[in-house]
């Protein structure tokens, strides 16, 4: 009821500053939809077309998988114009319903940047919901609800992220994380880099593709203008995770064998890079050691001429040099080491993989078992690492999924 109220209300604001045509809808409100037949579908569709995503902040919003899955769908659309352009563009314009403590903000909302206060201090204290309740904060529910729509038409006039393709709404991953989850903070997943840089290319490779750095490595070009590191990084953020970014070359190498985790892990492999045979040996190594928490995805330009001509070739190499992680894994795992084709194909498999990595990271980190003293009780074990500070929790054990699972218990 009153959600609704505070659609309408916005919607009026919206038709009076703009020249929408009368009786032309000035936005849409899942509610309407999300009851009908085919609700999933045209949910995507809005999702993949509107100009103006307006998320209600509230303890109750950012705990609904629902909510994460749609904010998931629509940054998407922001995450790949940045990849095309190298240009930011920000089109979520959020609202107070009930405040949330920035504490329990996950990452991509604790990221926006935006000054509620603008909206007026009591709108901050109490949030839309409690100024549309109490007829004594009419005033300031008037100015808080007309700020918010002066600030999406500004928006909607600004910025252009472009439509996209419509996600499967059912199968999208919620960008407040694992469902259950619980409130708090963004949690780690390290994407490294193992790439050639414009310095150290093999004779008569392209150099458009590189730059002074791995990090640098853009396997999408002319498609996409920003770097992969950090498209993987924009993505993976938008899953709330905080990615590190590293360079493989620069990893300490481990002589005394396998290491035990310390962060689940990206791996982004350029085929072309196992032609330097020192970096062809250290992964090689590193594939030895049999690390189910980092996952592998290779990268490969279908439009890429010379890539396309030593295919055959460097496919082959990559796997005498990694086969443990060239078969590691589930399905979308396996895809993703065997090249993934396009920019767009890379944004729809990586969540997936984020998400094993980080599943076989709490299955294979370090226990610690506390002393037990005197009394001979003992705590519970507990995970050590850095994601034993979250509340995140992994899937339940499903032998039927697993069927496919080739972690082989090698741990």
């Amino acid at each position: 009821m009153w959600v609704e109220r505070l659609f309408q209300d916005l919607c009026g604001h919206v038709m009076a500053m703009t020249d929408l045509p009368a009786g032309a809808p000035a936005g849409f409100i899942d509610r309407e939809i999300r009851s009908g037949e085919g609700w999933s579908e045209r949910l995507g569709e809005v999702l993949a077309s509107c100009r103006v995503f307006v998320p209600l902040f509230s303890p109750r919003y950012f705990a609904s998988e629902m909510c994460g899955k749609e904010w998931y769908a629509f940054a998407q659309r922001a995450i790949h114009y940045r990849a095309r352009s190298n240009q930011s563009a920000e089109a979520i314009v959020p609202a107070l319903w009930v405040p949330v403590p920035p504490s329990q903000l996950p990452g991509p909302a604790e990221r926006l940047q935006f000054n509620h206060r603008d909206f007026g201090d009591r709108y901050v204290s109490d949030g839309l919901y409690g100024l549309i309740k109490l007829r004594l904060f009419a005033e300031e529910y008037e100015r808080a609800v007309y700020e918010l729509a002066k600030r999406i038409v500004s928006v909607a006039d600004t910025v252009r992220i472009g439509t996209g393709r419509p996600v499967d709404y059912r199968l999208a991953p919620s960008a407040f994380g694992a469902p259950g989850g619980g409130a708090g903070g963004p949690r780690p997943m390290q994407v490294t880099i193992a790439a050639a840089t414009r310095h150290d290319l093999p004779e008569g490779r392209d150099a458009d593709y590189y730059g002074d750095n791995p990090q640098d490595w853009n396997p999408y070009h002319p498609d996409a203008a920003r770097p992969l590191a950090y498209v993987a990084e924009d993505l993976v953020r938008s899953l709330n995770y905080q990615a590190t970014i590293t360079s493989f070359d620069e990893e300490p190498s481990h002589p005394g064998g396998k290491q035990p985790p310390t962060t689940p892990e990206i791996l982004l492999v350029d085929r072309w890079a196992l032609q330097d045979e020192d970096r062809c040996r250290r992964l090689a190594a590193f594939d030895a050691e049999n690390r189910p928490w980092v996952t592998m995805v290779v990268p490969w330009n279908r439009d890429d001429h010379q890539s396309r001509a030593a295919e055959a070739e460097l496919t082959a190499k990559l796997e005498r040099t990694m086969p443990t992680k060239m078969r590691q894994g589930r399905a979308y795992c396996r895809a993703a080491a065997k090249g993934v084709p396009s920019m767009e194909a890379f944004g729809q498999i990586l969540p997936q993989v984020v998400e094993v990595a980080a599943q076989q990271y709490l299955r294979h980190a370090a226990v610690y078992l506390p002393a037990t003293g005197g009394g001979g009780h003992s705590e519970r074990t507990r995970l050590m690492g850095p994601m034993a500070q979250t509340q995140y929790i992994p899937e339940t054990h499903d032998a039927a999924t697993d069927a496919e699972d080739t972690d082989d218990g090698q741990s």
